[in-house]
């Protein structure tokens, strides 16, 4: 895990240009989590050290938007997850962004939770098995919102899952389904996205 503060808790940052937004995150997220509030992009990329643990980003904001925070980020090197919380419609362009989760506003409270405790938990998976999640949350998430045609970047996308799932095959035997029921919001119905049974 990236950071904790004083008191052991993980920290979260959230970035939303609509401050009212932003703090309504704050407050659900605070008796569990060290929040960090930032009301647009370059403000988020200040707020963002190596301590934070979830980076939850909208990806509508002016002057600097949450995909360029997304980026900027990843070129950083920062290793904590990212959850994309917007209005904005998912669509084929999801496939290469990196980052872990995307949820559509309006969010409840159980669902900001939710992803934050799913995110934490992906972070102690090792990076491939991390990546994987993450096509899955975007494989889900396209299929959702009916976007999962037979385009090209959605077929790269379930591409890149079955080479993960065959590279992964003997260390996902190693994690329950307890293990990966933790690691999604929702788990898949998929077979593929399920632990494969050990042949001992």
């Amino acid at each position: 895990m990236a950071g904790t503060d004083s008191e052991g808790r993980p920290v979260v940052l959230v970035a939303d240009d609509e401050a009212e937004l932003a703090e309504l995150y704050a407050h659900w997220l605070a008796d569990d989590y060290d929040v960090r509030v930032a009301t647009g992009g370059e403000e988020a990329l200040e707020q963002a050290t190596e301590a934070v643990d979830v980076a939850l980003l909208d990806r509508r904001m002016p002057m600097m938007t949450g995909d360029e925070v997304l980026a900027a980020l990843r070129e950083r090197g920062l290793n904590c997850r990212v959850a994309m919380i917007t209005a904005v419609e998912p669509d084929v362009d999801i496939v290469d962004m990196p980052f872990d989760d995307y949820l559509v506003k309006p969010v409840t409270r159980e669902e900001l939770h939710s992803v934050v405790t799913v995110l934490l938990s992906r972070a102690e998976f090792d990076s491939r098995t991390q990546e994987f999640f993450a096509l899955a949350s975007k494989k889900a998430t396209l299929e959702s919102a009916q976007k999962d045609d037979a385009s090209e970047e959605y077929e790269r996308l379930t591409e890149r899952m079955e080479e993960l799932r065959g590279e992964l095959d003997e260390t996902l035997t190693e994690y329950s389904s307890d293990d990966f029921a933790a690691a999604f919001r929702e788990l898949p119905s998929e077979d593929t996205l399920k632990p494969p049974e050990s042949t001992e």
